[in-house]
């Protein structure tokens, strides 16, 4: 019987051929895609940066700074994606995007700006009647289709998402083989990376407006919403169940990743805070547990149970899917901020270096055996000695006494002369 490989039939090479057309036209549909689409990208730059940045600069409407908030880098980003359309264009993807991954710091720039950008734009607009008139003006040339400035600022990171999709296709559809594909799969982690940032940016924007919208929510400034490192998670009404059993009182609760606060409405006949709340309580969540007393069965509402370090809290809904979404919540927050304080104890820890290795540990024990060996050596020459001088003055003393007494006579305490060996051996 023959082991040897038999060769590939007819039907199987030919179904291997397919698949590698197959590719290099899904390949070839996505290369045109991106070349048509960064055509348009680079032209919409370019008529940001005439029509807006460099006539502003002419005309001296606005400050330099006041352009450089509202415009940032865009005018280098421009620059660069001329570049990179250029090597597209002759079909060189790996080149053209390795060289445009060394240049994405200006596109970082341009993301960390984009919510400084619009909130200049926005002041001056309403500051600035000239700027006012001048944007509106430029909005109305027939090449910007009836965009809008605020529109078309957003263009450099709906580019990035653009790359990412268009990068994984174009690297799926490469051979490992193909020159480009090791260029290709950098391109794609580095463009994900900058759109990871957009996200994140994003993310924190939207509860940075969360944070302030609490905090203008609360009359006065003594609770400060505004923390660093603080999220917003969840708001809404629950029921505070009283340790005496009178009746639950509905207040209004506001979660956030390291605390929960409670919270009452104020008068609505009050002038200027009708529609606020005051802050009661606020309570930590770094050393809570939370417990589902009742709303683990099909009837109606529920209660929870927080205990906190000098506090409990007893929370109760009629609305069985509110009191569940509020568990899975207290319960997912308190759990992420536990974890993220154990992960940073634990590499406290391990940043922590040893005084002294293994080794000298090991050799100052043995040394410190061997001092210890040679003084109780020390020490026991010297107790033998002592003894011996003891016990020798014992009997010079005991032999004296003897001649000096006769020999009925007794000493005058009624001890025995053998009194004197025994403090020797005490």
């Amino acid at each position: 019987m023959s082991f040897s490989p038999s060769p590939l039939s007819p039907m199987s090479g030919r179904s291997i051929q397919e698949q590698r057309e197959r590719w290099e036209r899904k390949r070839s549909r996505t290369a045109r895609e991106m070349i048509q689409s960064e055509q348009r990208y680079c032209q919409q730059l370019e008529l940001v940066v005439t029509y807006f940045v460099e006539i502003l600069k002419a005309k001296g409407t606005l400050r330099q700074d006041i352009r450089e908030s509202i415009f940032s880098s865009i005018k280098s980003i421009h620059l660069i994606n001329q570049t990179l359309l250029a090597h597209l264009e002759m079909g060189r993807f790996g080149i053209g995007f390795e060289e445009f991954c060394t240049h994405l710091q200006l596109y970082n720039t341009y993301i960390d700006n984009i919510q400084t950008a619009k909130k200049v734009l926005m002041v001056q607009v309403k500051k600035s009647k000239a700027f006012r008139r001048f944007k509106k003006l430029q909005e109305s040339r027939p090449e910007f289709s009836q965009q809008k400035l605020e529109d078309l600022l957003e263009l450099p990171l709906q580019r990035i998402q653009q790359y990412k999709h268009f990068l994984r296709d174009l690297t799926e559809n490469t051979g490992p083989d193909n020159p480009e594909f090791q260029q290709l799969s950098k391109a794609v982690k580095a463009i994900s990376e900058v759109a990871q940032r957009i996200q994140d940016n994003a993310r924190s924007h939207e509860n940075h407006l969360q944070l302030r919208r609490v905090q203008k929510q609360l009359k006065g400034r003594k609770t400060r919403i505004l923390t660093p490192g603080r999220w917003y998670i969840r708001e809404g009404w629950l029921k505070t169940v009283p340790p005496k059993g009178t009746e639950a009182k509905p207040k209004m609760f506001y979660l956030f990743s390291d605390i929960l606060l409670q919270a009452k409405p104020c008068s609505p006949m009050h002038p200027t805070n009708g529609d606020k709340f005051t802050c009661q309580r606020v309570y930590p969540l770094k050393e809570c547990t939370v417990d589902k007393v009742f709303g683990h069965t099909k009837s109606q509402g529920g209660l929870i149970s927080l205990t906190f370090a000098r506090a409990k809290l007893l929370l109760m809904s009629d609305d069985q899917v509110d009191i569940n979404d509020w568990y899975r919540s207290l319960c997912l927050t308190i759990g992420q901020l536990k974890s993220r304080n154990t992960v940073v104890h634990r590499r406290d820890e391990l940043c922590r270096t040893p005084i002294r290795s293994d080794a000298d540990d090991q050799s100052s024990t043995e040394s410190q055996n061997t001092r210890g060996t040679k003084r109780a050596m020390m020490l026991d020459d010297e107790v033998r000695e002592e003894s011996s001088r003891s016990l020798s003055s014992t009997e010079e003393s005991s032999r004296s006494a003897t001649k000096r007494r006769k020999p009925d006579q007794t000493p005058a305490d009624g001890s025995q002369e053998s009194s004197g060996s025994s403090c020797v051996i005490l």
